[in-house]
């Protein structure tokens, strides 16, 4: 069985709604999804909060090229333009993980290659698998030890969607 981590975000249009798209396509796929978070952008581009998640899906037919295309597909289906790196978007998909596959391949870099850096990605995924583990070079390193390695600032910009009910979104 395939196993991928999926961080979505948006951050134009309804963003709660974008979300839950992703969610609905996976349908039985999908395993896990943590609470809605809102977090300030990153990346240095002006712009508004993002809403973010973290899904776990499953499927024994796809690879993590399939999970790349889909997540393309539901950007797509969500009117993603890429007109800035970093800038807003309506629906962002990013495959994070992807059982213990190693690429890098520039089309698809997986472990996702700033996934440590980012809280948007860890304090979600940590909520759904507190003992999950993300390859960072050449080791498996708990998220809750690269969560520790941010920077207070970095931990204290993402928080729980109040609102949103922890995984009933």
């Amino acid at each position: 069985m395939t196993r991928a981590v999926l961080s979505i975000g948006s951050n134009i249009g309804d963003s709660l709604s974008h979300l839950r798209s992703v969610a609905t396509a996976l349908g039985s796929r999908l395993v896990a999804r943590s609470a809605v978070y809102r977090s300030a952008p990153w990346g240095g581009v002006e712009q508004q909060d993002f809403l973010n998640a973290v899904l776990v899906a499953e499927d024994d037919a796809y690879d993590p090229w399939d999970w790349l295309r889909l997540g393309q597909q539901l950007e797509e289906a969500a009117d993603r333009v890429r007109v800035q790196r970093w800038g807003p978007r309506s629906l962002d998909v990013d495959v994070i993980a992807c059982d213990d596959v190693i690429s890098d391949d520039p089309r698809l870099i997986l472990p996702h290659p700033r996934a440590h850096e980012r809280a948007f990605v860890l304090l979600p995924w940590v909520d759904i698998e507190p003992d999950a583990a993300l390859r960072v070079g050449d080791r498996d390193v708990p998220l809750a030890e690269l969560l520790e390695r941010l920077s207070a600032e970095e931990r204290a910009g993402v928080r729980k969607q109040e609102g949103v009910g922890d995984g009933l979104w």
